[in-house]
């Protein structure tokens, strides 16, 4: 008879999906399949999207979302959940509902508000419902720009320790803020872990890589942080494992061709 030791360590990605295969589900599915967890998807919306922008984003009927979520969560024990793009305070509130109702545990969320090509993915109503989503999560992974929109206020190099430790005590979860946007002429990126469960704040650093082809990596920074809780990892070792692995896939991917636009990393470089 199969036991626990023959269960699939599982995380559940919930957002929208990228025709161009750079972000979204798919850079989530590739994220946590390259990093040895099994990934299952929700849909929350269609994009019409590749490597030069964003298009058209087609939200997903609730009721539809609704029945993706019962059909995972009925049958699939996750060891992790990564929340990504969620467009409107309906599929926030939905989500939310369901993930308590299921006890999901170990839940990421990526609050996606912009893609990297700077087009903008949520109205401005959701922004304020992503604020109420935060508490449930185990850790919460925002960029610079999305982190000054959480606590209202800029952050710079001298700030960004503070404006960490800030947005973890204000939304009640540990935070990785991505310090990527902040002094691109280093040669190294400082990442920010603040740690929830014993107030510390760690320094995650790697280096800098000359690259254009960024598309998803956001995606993929969670989605694999995710990957690793699953996997049993806390979580200080998930984050730098997982911020080592989209480092190495990002200069894995430097030299590599996709479209005419910004590329995704190079997921299964080690494959």
């Amino acid at each position: 008879m199969k036991g626990i030791s023959n269960r699939y360590k599982s995380v559940l990605t919930i957002a929208g999906s990228d025709s161009g295969g750079c972000a979204g589900i798919q850079a989530d599915i590739k994220s946590i399949s390259a990093c040895g967890a099994y990934a299952a998807s929700v849909i929350t919306a269609t994009t019409a999207q590749n490597t030069e922008g964003v298009f058209d984003i087609h939200p997903i009927p609730i009721n539809n979302i609704e029945k993706q979520l019962d059909a995972v969560l009925t049958d699939i024990r996750f060891n992790s959940t990564k929340i990504g793009m969620l467009h409107s305070c309906e599929v926030m509130d939905l989500v939310r509902k369901k993930l308590k109702f299921y006890k999901n545990k170990n839940i990421v969320i990526d609050p996606v508000m912009v893609a990297t090509s700077g087009d903008k993915l949520i109205d401005d109503s959701a922004v304020n419902c992503i604020k109420n989503l935060l508490p449930m999560a185990e850790i919460i992974t925002p960029n610079v720009p999305e982190a000054e929109i959480l606590i209202g206020n800029p952050i710079t190099k001298d700030t960004i320790l503070d404006a960490t430790k800030k947005i973890g005590k204000i939304y009640n979860t540990s935070v990785l803020l991505k310090g990527g946007h902040l002094e691109s002429n280093s040669k190294e990126i400082v990442d920010v872990l603040y740690i929830k469960s014993m107030g510390d704040l760690v320094l995650v650093k790697n280096p800098r890589i000359n690259s254009i082809n960024t598309h998803g990596t956001g995606c993929s920074l969670s989605s694999s942080i995710a990957a690793f809780l699953s996997l049993g990892f806390n979580i200080e070792d998930s984050v730098i494992k997982a911020c080592r692995y989209v480092n190495k896939a990002i200069s894995k991917g430097s030299d590599m061709i996709l479209g005419k636009g910004k590329g995704p990393i190079n997921h299964f470089f080690l494959h």
